[in-house]
């Protein structure tokens, strides 16, 4: 299995959604241009989120290869998936809700299928 964040990494009273954590025991982890983060790349982007965003509680999960967006669960936000824009200007980094992590999962299945064409 993937290495996530462990929880002392993790913001109080998050934890990861099982729909999540099953579709990373399936092994579903790249969906080109997305991918699933996980090791020093996660444990990196998290570190680099919290510091570029520090009034944001962000937690990473996928990143786009194409570009620096970000899927991250929000916990300020009820654990709402957003997508940032990585080091944008604090303030400009929003670009979208997306809602729970199969809305995202959905997204970024079509993301594959456009991507791939």
């Amino acid at each position: 299995m993937a290495l996530l964040l462990g929880i002392d990494d993790l913001p109080p009273g998050f934890d990861y959604p099982q729909e999540f954590i099953r579709v990373v025991e399936l092994g579903l982890t790249d969906l080109e241009p997305w991918l699933i983060l996980d090791g020093d790349a996660l444990y990196d982007r998290h570190r680099g989120l919290r510091g570029r965003y520090p009034n944001r509680v962000l937690v990473p999960f996928a990143r786009r290869i194409d570009n620096d967006d970000v899927a991250c669960w929000e916990t300020d936000r009820g654990g709402r998936v957003v997508i940032v824009h990585d080091f944008a200007s604090p303030g400009w980094e929003h670009q979208a809700d997306v809602g729970g992590f199969y809305d995202w999962l959905r997204q970024a299945v079509e993301e594959l299928i456009e991507y791939d064409c």
